[in-house]
């Protein structure tokens, strides 16, 4: 590569992207280059006949070569938005995605509607701490409480909870399904868990299979063992008419509904994405 220009180098590396079928190829280039150059993608466009100096496009073909392996775009930037939220990612944590951002709106709601004014929120599986940290934001008079069994997980979502500077939300490690949170009385459960089934994991895109955490993603077994083990923990710490939210896989709403009725619960709430897929679930404990 010789006298590669800003505009000419984007379309080279979107055409190449494509060729090889990833999805979204001119914002993983412009995204690479932005980083580069530390520029934001509009200025890439008012600048887009600047020649790149031999140490820049040394320093994205790099990033390139990184991206061709599959390795995730945020993994590679070190940082992801959620919710308007700047937040770090990196090998050991799922990198958040926008269904995820559908489960915590539904969890803002259902806090907003109930007459508490400080209430206390469970966590459970906090990876990078995207919904812990969302849900502190938006509700700074709320206690959070957030548990993970990884401890590398931890260390990133602590250095994100302190970039946002919130002084509500509490991390602990916890194997959730061999121990208990250790949690009083709690309003609000909220969870998404590793619910990818054994033989669905072998399908998933490589920047998923490849890099991202499998114990984060699936159970090994029927995608079920976490709502299981959701249901028992949040029927016994759920304060009357508390709720558990948790996202759902593909096609997972009736099997997860079962397993919330078999274990009490009578009022379940089923909420779909964008694309119309069941993808959050509520379950609320009696009253």
């Amino acid at each position: 590569m010789s006298d590669w220009t800003i505009l000419r180098l984007i379309e080279w590396g979107t055409a190449y992207l494509a060729e090889r079928e990833f999805d979204e190829s001119r914002l993983n280039v412009e995204l690479l280059l932005g980083r580069v150059l530390n520029l934001p993608r509009l200025n890439l466009y008012l600048q887009f006949d600047r020649t790149l100096l031999p140490e820049e496009l040394a320093a994205f073909k790099e990033l390139f070569r990184r991206r061709l392996t599959r390795e995730p775009l945020q993994y590679i930037l070190g940082q992801t938005d959620f919710m308007g939220l700047d937040l770090e990612v990196g090998p050991g944590v799922l990198v958040p995605r926008p269904e995820t951002e559908g489960l915590v709106e539904a969890v803002l709601r259902c806090a907003k509607g109930m007459d508490i004014v400080r209430g206390a929120i469970l966590d459970i599986g906090t990876g990078s701490g995207n919904i812990a940290v969302a849900l502190g934001h938006f509700l700074p008079a709320w206690h959070i409480l957030s548990v993970d069994v990884s401890e590398p997980a931890l260390e990133i979502a602590q250095r994100n909870v302190r970039r946002h500077s919130l002084d509500n939300v509490v991390l602990r490690r916890c194997d959730i399904l061999r121990e208990d949170p250790g949690t009083g009385p709690t309003e609000l459960v909220v969870s998404n868990p590793p619910y990818v089934s054994a033989g669905e994991y072998e399908t998933l895109q490589p920047e998923i299979r490849l890099f991202e955490p499998r114990e984060a993603t699936t159970d090994n077994a029927d995608g079920l063992t976490f709502y299981r083990r959701l249901a028992t923990v949040s029927r016994r710490i759920l304060s009357p008419g508390g709720w558990l939210w948790c996202e759902l896989g593909f096609d997972q709403a009736e099997p997860v509904s079962a397993v919330m009725r078999a274990e009490g619960f009578e009022h379940l709430e089923i909420e779909k994405d964008f694309a119309g897929i069941p993808r959050v679930l509520g379950a609320r404990a009696s009253q």
